[in-house]
């Protein structure tokens, strides 16, 4: 098979290159504590879109900073409640996505969450000005600010946020939701299971925002990392920071967040991944001490994975 990272056996021994900041706990609980102070002002409006079988919204809440958050509600009918759900992750700058790709889980009886990132694709607010640069990039939003105003903490809140809407729904049992998503939706995926621990089952396909070091490293900060070679390029050309700056970058990086997840876990790598590369997203995986397993792909990159829906599907069933 071809090999762009370590060899397999090497990948579930490896425990990551970026720094764990020494605050990081406190960092996370200083966090959740300012999104649970925060009146969501949750509301719901009827989509144009409609089928027979689900009801389908626009559904608002208000984020951490002010952001009015959107987020495609699919709710089934005629299901006994309460029922599970599923929360939904896109990948990055993208959006929620289509309204028919929901109806495979409403049509089983679940509602689906698919939430719209601020400051990317979708309906979402961007409500964060910080110091430094804002161009090109969310990882790098706020890196030259307080670690407090980091774009991704935020983002990452909102996914806790939503899990935590969805699960105050009446029709929603609160025991059986799950998440799922790819690349960036994968990392959102680790995040919200992270940060909402009552996620029941995790579904993340080769995650994104793991191990920037390693990436960095590995000379493939570029595509979806590209930013944080233009951050060199422009706030440190000559790398007198980058200790202080891969450490920064660790409040959210999510191989430092996995211990915290509960929820059972089926990880999907491609190991021919040169976008978001294995050993980074082994950081986070070999981190998670909850019940675990991946679907390992030989031959296939960052890219569309033969089954994976269908796998993911049949692990879902379980909640």
């Amino acid at each position: 098979m071809p090999l762009v990272d370590m060899p397999l056996e090497q990948l579930y021994a490896y425990e990551g290159r970026s720094p764990r900041p020494e605050d990081l706990d406190a960092y996370w609980e200083r966090a959740l504590d300012e999104m649970r102070a925060v009146d969501p002002q949750v509301e719901l409006t009827p989509s144009s879109f409609q089928v027979p079988f689900a009801d389908c919204f626009d559904l608002y809440f208000t984020g951490v900073r002010g952001a009015r958050i959107h987020a495609k509600y699919v709710r089934p009918k005629n299901v006994s409640e309460p029922h599970p759900a599923i929360i939904q992750f896109h990948g990055y700058t993208g959006n929620a996505g289509d309204w028919s790709d929901k109806l495979t889980y409403a049509a089983l009886g679940y509602s689906v969450f698919a939430m719209d990132c601020r400051g990317q694709g979708g309906s979402s607010e961007d409500t964060g000005s910080v110091k430094g640069t804002t161009h090109h990039g969310h990882i790098i939003r706020g890196l030259n600010d307080h670690p407090d105003n980091l774009l991704m903490r935020h983002i990452f809140l909102d996914t806790a946020q939503l899990a935590g809407i969805a699960m105050n729904m009446p029709e929603v049992d609160a025991d059986r939701v799950g998440a799922i998503g790819g690349s960036q939706g994968g990392a959102l995926t680790l995040a919200c299971a992270s940060l909402e621990p009552r996620i029941k089952k995790l579904a993340p396909v080769y995650p994104f925002l793991c191990d920037y070091r390693r990436v960095w490293e590995m000379d493939l900060a570029k595509d979806a990392y590209g930013e944080l070679r233009t951050f060199f390029r422009h706030f440190d050309p000559r790398h007198e920071r980058e200790d202080e700056i891969f450490e920064k970058l660790g409040y959210i990086d999510l191989q430092h967040l996995a211990n915290r997840i509960q929820g059972e876990v089926l990880m999907t790598v491609g190991l021919a991944d040169t976008i978001c590369p294995p050993s980074t997203q082994f950081a986070a995986y070999n981190k998670i001490t909850a019940p675990k397993s991946t679907d390992i792909y030989p031959d296939f990159g960052h890219e569309h994975l033969p089954e994976v829906s269908d796998r993911t599907i049949q692990f879902m069933l379980g909640l």
